[in-house]
């Protein structure tokens, strides 16, 4: 999404007649909403220096400038743009990362930057150099159009109130070996940074490259189960953007710190769907591994477990190593304290009290891990408890590590979605379509791919194709509304819907989401979180209707096979109001999670027509205030 756009002579005339904030905070508004005060000015300031930078007849005036671009896959935003060609009449881009840092200290044992804001405030922050790299990486890996017309991208960092100190280390490239591709330039470097935007941009943009880029189509995210044995190389297979980074280098600040502290270290992760939890947890399990740490992976939910070791398997790694790696929740129940250096409880919202097939084993699990690790990592999304029995809650956790002692650090967020197209508006969407949050969102439906269908058959027969476009990375999911018959009986149909009839996915693997016979089966809640595929066709039973206005789940269509309201029918069909309010949470938590599960598109058959009348309405709504139509009718969305 572009906000400010201009030729650069037009930013030149906006900047000297001292309307450049007051331009950009209009765009601002339309897109976004109001900008903070601290936003407003960081335009006012910084953009008179770039306006000093580019006030040269070397770059054209026909050259392009953005102001906030937002990236489309993880809506992170670039400070400044300039679009144009070079001297050999290449299309190129230049990404400037703006800064008013004036007081900056490198921070020991973290790749990020202590900027101090006054009154004894500072703050940890990602060094600028990074962001402006991670930002044209991200650009590369995801925006087809820059790699078919050839675009170059070139990334720098401009800290325009910084004065380096003769032992300033904030461009050493030993500690800092991205600013080699995204090069530093500070206070009196105006005329440098001039010269490298001119080597790369001094002649018109006459190809509209911003324009071009901004309406390409994006590339699929990589899944991170085929890239894990890569992963756990060392190959660093996913670009760590802002909020991910500055999580991850807090984590291994005391992960490298093990040998030299003492003590234990609780870390509360949060981030909804796609928002890179399990990508996180991965680099902290692999950078663990590769120092000696005796570290895992833990999850309650067996379904990533099992397909991240099968890949390891076909990549030649030992058993052993591979069941070392990838725990169960459940396995913490005997060991002593601090067995491990390093556990990371990935989907820890899924954490269960007892453990063991019957449920008689232990006492918490959270109490179990904190117990045995020196270091013990939750990455939670408490929207997607979707069992009676799932207990995982910030709350839970911060108990457990009073009861040890500790002090949870600070609880840090993953703001950016990852899956979905990137698309934050779609996630809100949800919550406010199935009823779990009223939030306002900006979503295009022609963004992210998402589709009601007329008939199962109809949606069975498109996901059959895309899987065999996107190589085996389409499923079918849906509610858990009828009986497993197949399981005793493999030649019965588990799902009848008028011609439609498939089975459940359970009966003859433990990897469904990636055996390539299993598009052909229906997978639940139970195989399919925590994993993410390229498109999803999602079923919604009949346990989610909608009546007389509203959005209703109906716990009584739940099949009564399915364990995730163990301990709560009973107490719904007497009028249990705590009981039918868990029931309903835990319904409407299961679809969200089933439609945030693909990275490209979400095709939806509702049992109810009533509610796939509905969802058709919203969608329409979406899409015509979207694209601005009846916009102040539509204040709400």
């Amino acid at each position: 999404m572009i906000l400010y756009k201009a030729s650069k002579a037009e930013f030149l005339n906006d900047v000297a007649a001292d309307r450049i904030a007051d331009a950009v905070a209009a765009e601002y508004r339309k897109a976004i909403g109001r900008p903070t005060d601290s936003e407003f000015n960081a335009w006012a300031s910084s953009l008179k220096f770039m306006g000093a930078v580019l006030d040269t007849d070397e770059i054209s005036d026909g050259c392009t400038v953005c102001i906030e671009y937002m990236l489309p896959i993880g809506h992170s935003r670039i400070d400044f743009i300039i679009a144009g060609k070079d001297t050999n009449l290449s299309d190129n881009v230049v990404i400037v990362e703006l800064k008013q840092w004036s007081k900056v200290r490198v921070r020991e044992g973290r790749d990020l930057l202590e900027v101090d804001y006054g009154r004894s405030r500072t703050l940890p922050l990602i060094h600028p150099s990074y962001q402006a790299y991670s930002y044209a990486v991200t650009l590369r890996e995801y925006n087809e159009c820059i790699e078919q017309e050839g675009i170059g991208i070139y990334p720098c960092a401009y800290m325009h109130n910084y004065l380096p100190s003769p032992s300033s280390l904030i461009a050493d490239t030993s500690l800092f070996p991205y600013v080699a591709d995204a090069p530093l330039f500070t206070i009196y470097d105006n005329l440098r940074l001039r010269s490298f935007i001119r080597e790369h941009v001094s002649l018109p943009d006459t190809e509209a490259l911003m324009d071009m880029i901004d309406s390409s189509r994006l590339r699929p995210s990589k899944s991170l189960q085929d890239v894990l044995s890569s992963m756990l190389r060392g190959n660093r297979e996913f670009m760590l953007l802002d909020s991910q980074k500055l999580v991850f280098e807090d984590v291994m600040y005391r992960i490298r710190r093990l040998n030299t502290d003492s003590g234990k270290r609780v870390f509360i992760i949060k981030g909804g769907p796609g928002t890179g939890k399990s990508v996180v947890a991965i680099r902290l399990l692999a950078e663990a591994v590769a120092m000696g740490m005796n570290a895992a992976y833990v999850s309650k939910n067996s379904a990533p477990r099992n397909v991240y070791q099968m890949k390891l398997a076909d990549d030649g790694k030992k058993k052993a190593l591979i069941d070392g790696l990838f725990l169960g929740s459940g396995c913490f129940v005997n060991d002593v304290k601090d067995a491990y250096d390093v556990l990371i409880a990935d989907e820890a919202h899924r954490l269960n009290r007892k453990s063991g097939i019957f449920g008689n084993k232990g006492e918490n699990q959270i109490k179990e891990i904190i117990n045995a690790a020196r270091i013990s990592v939750f990455l939670i999304d408490e929207e997607q408890k979707v069992t009676s029995k799932d207990i995982g809650s910030i709350d839970e956790i911060r108990r457990w590590a009073a009861y040890y002692g500790i002090e949870p650090e600070a609880t840090m967020e993953l703001s950016s979605q990852f899956r979905c197209s990137g698309s934050d508006g779609y996630i809100d969407f949800l919550d406010d379509v199935l009823g779990i949050e009223e939030r306002p969102y900006t979503f295009s439906p022609d963004d992210y791919g998402f589709h009601i269908m007329d008939s199962p058959s109809e949606m069975f027969m498109e996901i059959q194709k895309l899987n065999k476009r996107s190589n085996n990375k389409a499923r079918m999911l849906a509610g858990y509304c009828w009986d497993w018959a197949s399981r005793k009986d493999p030649d019965v149909y588990d799902i009848e819907i008028g011609d439609f009839r498939a089975r459940w996915n359970y009966s003859n693997t433990k990897t469904w989401a990636i055996d390539p016979e299993s598009v052909d089966e229906v997978g639940c809640i139970h195989t399919s979180q925590g994993l993410e595929f390229r498109y999803c066709g999602v079923i919604i039973g009949p346990d989610l209707r909608y009546e007389n206005g509203k959005v209703i789940t109906d716990f009584s269509k739940r099949s009564s096979m399915d364990k995730s309201l163990t301990g709560l029918i009973g107490r719904c069909r007497k009028g249990d109001e705590a009981a039918l309010k868990e029931a309903d949470m835990i319904i409407r938590n299961t679809y969200r999670t089933l439609l945030s599960r693909a990275m490209l598109g979400t095709y939806v058959y509702c049992t109810d027509k009533a509610l796939a009348d509905y969802f058709r309405e919203r969608l329409s709504d979406a899409r015509s205030y979207y694209s601005g139509a009846n916009a102040a009718e539509q204040g709400k969305y």
